[in-house]
């Protein structure tokens, strides 16, 4: 079996280049403390290779075909979410803001650091080119450089707007955010007075098209990766100072990453193989599996590793600190009503002679 990173060159490329920035700061991932500076850095050499990243549904991108284009996409957010979960929640907006541009066929997108912001529940006016109203829950807004925000027009149409962050008209408060967990996202709500700003695509497209819910994958591509690296904790306390103990505690983590993983590896495949679909069943069970996983870890980690890295590493206790907070984007309930919906129409249209949807 070839090594990940010779399937996948380009993440390759992008650990070599994170590495030298977290070595010429005289550190290492495992015991990483960041400041906003390093942040920011590792955040621009990151936004380099946005052109080189493959949107989702890109079909098969290397030349025997071992590795689909939305495959290499995830472990790149999973590779930077095991170094710091608030690198990963921008470089994940800003990866999503670029491919929802390319599917609602806006053109090339300007240079710089891009958002998408589309939480709703804020009154927001467009007219004659020009927006008013609140945003919420806004990551990363004192350094965006472009913002794609959703609002609803009054037919209660979605509707997508490009704004340019550094016009005059834009307050930006930060005092809402409280949250100790991703606290350095920058998270804001945003204030637009009369600004300037461009609307794309057709009404509705944002929410109908098939790349929602393949970008919905990529932030639970986000936790896994976090979750996985937790896991790494573990793994190298074993080796260390192997014990019966831990061995239990491995083993319960590990089968549930290992399936995980394989689910991941065969939701690329579905979303990669049928592009024109949106794979919504599929991908809100990979998110729920995700979700479930990463609260099994941080919590049999910390059972079998104590309070020493919590309070002793760095790297660990804000992995920790992050993780909870950012699985909350996940709509618990919500999704499993869902999953249950759509598991019934699906049961309905079985085929191929299966006796049940779950049948080998």
């Amino acid at each position: 079996m070839l090594p990940l990173d010779a399937k996948n060159p380009l993440l390759s490329e992008i650990k070599a280049s994170i590495d030298n920035i977290i070595h010429t700061n005289n550190q290492i991932i495992r015991t990483l403390g960041l400041t906003d500076a390093l942040r920011h850095d590792i955040l621009k050499a990151l936004i380099t290779y946005s052109e080189k990243v493959p949107h989702p549904a890109s079909g098969a991108t290397n030349v025997n075909g071992a590795i689909s284009s939305t495959l290499i996409r995830w472990q790149i957010l999973a590779y930077v979410a095991g170094v710091d979960l608030t690198i990963a929640k921008w470089f994940e907006s800003h990866l999503d803001a670029l491919s929802i541009l390319y599917e609602v066929g806006y053109g090339k997108a300007d240079q710089g650091l891009w958002a998408v912001w589309a939480a709703e529940g804020n009154p927001i006016r467009y007219e004659q080119g020009k927006v008013s109203g609140t945003k919420a829950w806004c990551s990363g807004a004192n350094m965006v450089d472009h913002g794609l925000i959703t609002y609803r027009d009054a037919n209660g149409h979605a509707q997508l707007l490009v704004v340019d962050m550094s016009q005059s008209g834009i307050e930006i408060d930060n005092e809402e955010w409280q949250a100790v967990g991703m606290q350095a996202t920058y998270t804001a709500t945003l204030k637009f007075h009369d600004v300037s700003a461009t609307q794309v695509g057709r009404a509705n497209a944002y929410l109908e098209r098939v790349g929602f819910w393949h970008g919905a994958a990529g932030v639970a591509a986000c936790w896994y990766g976090a979750t996985a690296y937790l896991a790494d904790y573990l793994i190298s306390a074993y080796e260390q100072k192997p014990n019966d103990y831990k061995a239990m505690y491995l083993g319960q983590i590990s089968t549930a990453l290992a399936v995980t993983q394989q689910y991941f590896h065969y939701v690329a495949g579905l979303i990669d193989s049928q592009p024109q679909l949106s794979h919504e069943l599929a991908i809100r069970q990979l998110r729920l599996q995700v979700e479930k996983v990463a609260r099994q870890v941080m919590e049999v980690v910390g059972q079998a590793l104590g309070a020493a890295p919590f309070c002793r590493n760095a790297h660990f206790a804000r992995l920790s600190a992050d993780l909870p907070v950012f699985i909350r984007q996940s709509h618990g309930a919500v999704d499993l009503q869902k999953i249950g919906e759509l598991t019934g129409i699906l049961a309905n249209d079985l085929t191929d002679g299966q006796d049940n949807i779950w049948q080998l």
